[in-house]
């Protein structure tokens, strides 16, 4: 019986258009409700700055591409409102990006920090992760 269920099933999927393949993993993509349709915050870290592209998120996994255009190696920091590091990506090198995801689980005032060369408090930003979003029923 398994293997005439695991037959039908492939059958299934191999009569599927390949559009309708793509549309069916585009949609769980960015269900999560975590900012994931619009990607990565992109966090553009030099010698003496630290923007981000975006300083707000829904709560939930928030995922950070930090791109290092400073001539120093760096870190990044995202801290929770009360002070303690909730997710960190270091020895990001010159030239170089890394990504980093975070589950926030609550909504508050959350700060981010550049550190270039590695040392010291960093470049120090405001992030705000408000709460989620909520589903519709109908």
């Amino acid at each position: 019986m398994p293997s005439r269920l695991t037959r039908t099933a492939t059958m299934t999927l191999l009569t599927m258009s390949p559009l309708a393949l793509l549309a069916a993993c585009a949609g769980k993509s960015g269900s999560g409700g975590s900012g994931a349709k619009s990607g990565a915050i992109r966090v553009q870290a030099t010698d003496d700055t630290c923007k981000l592209s975006r300083t707000s998120a829904p709560a939930g996994p928030v995922s950070f591409k930090v791109v290092n255009e400073g001539s120093r190696i760096t870190e990044f920091y995202l801290y929770a409102p009360d002070g303690k590091v909730a997710g960190e990506v270091e020895g990001i090198g010159p030239g170089t990006s890394r990504t980093m995801t975070v589950k926030t689980d609550k909504a508050g005032s959350y700060a981010t920090a550049c550190k270039p060369g590695m040392v010291g408090n960093g470049i120090r930003g405001d992030f705000t992760v408000t709460g989620k979003k909520e589903q519709r029923h109908s």
